[in-house]
């Protein structure tokens, strides 16, 4: 358990620069034979790099990546198409920067394709005349001070600057920008919006541009961390999650939080219900009645059962029976009862409303309950989150230069606090999983998978977060043993391992539907039914010489 093979053990997703490109990979592979090295150093690393790279499930993508990736498309389809590198880059543009459609068509129909993107086959030239009117200002100017999409309607630079302002900052609308007349398809080109547009405005259209090769493609999306500008590619395998250079950990198709082991859609509806107003509504109905006279809600609070409506309304009531207070007297039960209501309910007057009170309030603590541990899990989980960043931060240092052991060998705290915070983070999840499970047996069995789950990563987390301190400096041990940190740490890798192979299996229980259960409950009775019939019978079946099932004769 102490061999530093498990002290350089990586993590189960790590991200390894290589070229230009980040590669994603997950739980990486040692080979058999690997030779093991006491120090770590750059063979391990390396080691690493080419296990990462045999499965790689994603690619996170700088801005700078982006760009080459986009330059590259543009120079592509020019050099093919030969035609000018903005001509290009409209065309990608209108065809969301997908080479293989653009080709297949342009071959098929250049000139349609033209027209359709509105990129003219010549250019326009000057008329001969000195001066000229622009189309927006009407004012005369000379042929040098005017300018044009490729088409016969000319414009001043000035209302050029202003038109392409207005555009830019309206939003990616400006990507297809067209002539200023209104009946023109001419398409304005970026040599046009470098050269007419103020600084400003060129700087946005060139980070509209840059970020509609992320939007245009069903394959890359960013990164939905805040101030994040990294983008990831998924190649896919069906687990969606991903985590990207700033440590932001989400899923690839819905772009929330991960979120194993519950699915997409179950994710939406829990959001929206945490957001929406129904629980508003179940506690109204749970929690208050209708005055008789105006219908509004009253809430009952403490007191006795004489309810005084708020003015204007100010009707007098029995919050039992909603009768009028003036017919309630020491006859019906006097102020803290009433013989009315008692002797309508005995009738089953009031069954239906008291069922959809019932109903309501049921329906508030089951939500309350769930509702409350995923809360409570998500902060844990921030918690842990901010112990991790602390710990890189100072502790793995400070412990690396008491112990003198390499901060490459201490790995494997930072990493047992990072499967603390994605084992609390599917923890979180399995609360909104249990609120949707509607199937008792499979309940059942799921409330005690989540109990053991609980119990396993409390043992993790207060091994992290505890235990720790034996081998680091403090008050009552300032010279902490190489032996005292041995022991820690093959308690500590022992629980890392052991809760991360339990939430595993959980994740992938979960995402079965727990099939196993009702399996299980199938066989039960399958097995009873089989000995049932089997002692029903006075003789079991026998087997022939030949090997043929050959029934025994009983006897009458």
């Amino acid at each position: 358990m102490d061999s530093d093979d498990e002290l350089r053990g990586a993590s189960d997703s790590e991200i390894v620069a290589v070229g230009d490109y980040y590669y994603i990979s997950s739980d990486t592979e040692s080979s058999a034979g690997e030779e093991e090295s006491d120090c770590g150093g750059d063979d391990y690393e390396v080691a690493d790099e080419i296990a990462d790279l045999r499965e790689k499930r994603y690619v996170i993508l700088t801005e700078k990546d982006i760009h080459e990736r986009q330059e590259d498309g543009i120079k592509r389809v020019s050099s093919v198409f030969s035609i000018p590198r903005e001509s290009a880059c409209i065309l990608l543009r209108q065809y969301k920067w997908n080479i293989s459609k653009l080709s297949d068509e342009w071959f098929a129909d250049e000139e349609r394709v033209r027209k359709s993107v509105g990129l003219p086959a010549n250019g326009v030239l000057l008329p001969d005349s000195q001066t000229l009117t622009c189309g927006i200002c009407f004012e005369g100017y000379s042929t040098s001070a005017l300018s044009s999409a490729s088409c016969v309607h000319y414009y001043c630079h000035e209302c050029w600057e202003g038109y392409i302002s207005a555009s830019v900052n309206d939003g990616p609308g400006c990507l297809a920008l067209r002539c200023p007349e209104p009946s023109c398809s001419a398409m304005v080109l970026e040599e046009t919006i470098n050269r007419l547009a103020k600084d400003e405005d060129k700087v946005k259209y060139k980070q509209l541009l840059l970020r509609s090769y992320i939007e245009d493609s069903k394959k890359i999306k960013w990164c939905p961390a805040p101030d994040c500008t990294c983008a990831v590619e998924f190649l896919g395998d069906g687990n969606y999650d991903v985590s990207c250079m700033c440590r932001f950990s989400f899923c690839w198709n819905c772009t929330e939080e991960t979120h194993r082991p519950v699915s997409c859609e179950t994710v939406s509806k829990w959001i929206l219900k945490n957001s929406a107003e129904s629980e508003n509504v179940n506690w109204i109905i749970a929690n208050s009645k209708p005055c008789p006279k105006c219908k509004k809600p009253i809430e009952k609070n403490h007191g006795c059962m004489h309810m005084t409506c708020r003015p204007p309304c100010s009707f007098q009531f029995c919050w039992l029976c909603l009768g009028p207070w003036s017919e309630h007297g020491s006859s019906t039960g006097g102020n803290n009862a009433c013989n009315r209501y008692q002797s309508a309910k005995e009738q089953g007057l009031f069954d239906e409303a008291e069922a959809k009170r019932e109903q309501a309030k049921n329906s508030i603590m089951r939500y309350t309950h769930y509702y409350e541990r995923w809360v409570s899990n998500q902060k844990s989980r921030q918690k842990a989150q901010a112990d991790l960043q602390k710990f890189d931060i100072k502790n793995l240092a400070e412990l690396s230069d008491i112990l003198g052991i390499p901060e490459s060998q201490l790995k494997f705290i930072p990493e047992a606090w990072s499967q603390i915070v994605d084992c609390r983070r599917v923890l979180q999840w399995t609360y909104a999983y249990g609120y949707y499970l509607e199937d008792k047996v499979k309940s059942e069995f799921f409330v005690y998978l989540q109990g053991e789950a609980e119990s396993g990563l409390e043992r993790l987390h207060k091994c992290a977060e505890k235990d720790i301190h034996a081998v680091l400096p403090n008050a009552n041990n300032l010279s902490p043993t190489l032996k005292d940190f041995i022991e820690f740490r093959v308690k500590l890798v022992d629980l890392t391992r052991v809760t991360r192979t339990f939430f595993e299996n959980l994740v992938r229980a979960l995402e079965e539907g727990l099939e196993d259960v009702h399996g299980a409950d199938q066989s039960t009775s399958k097995k009873r039914s089989r000995n049932n019939t089997g002692a029903s019978c006075k003789k079991p079946s026998a087997k022939s010489k030949s090997g043929r099932n050959k029934v025994a004769r009983t006897s009458r």
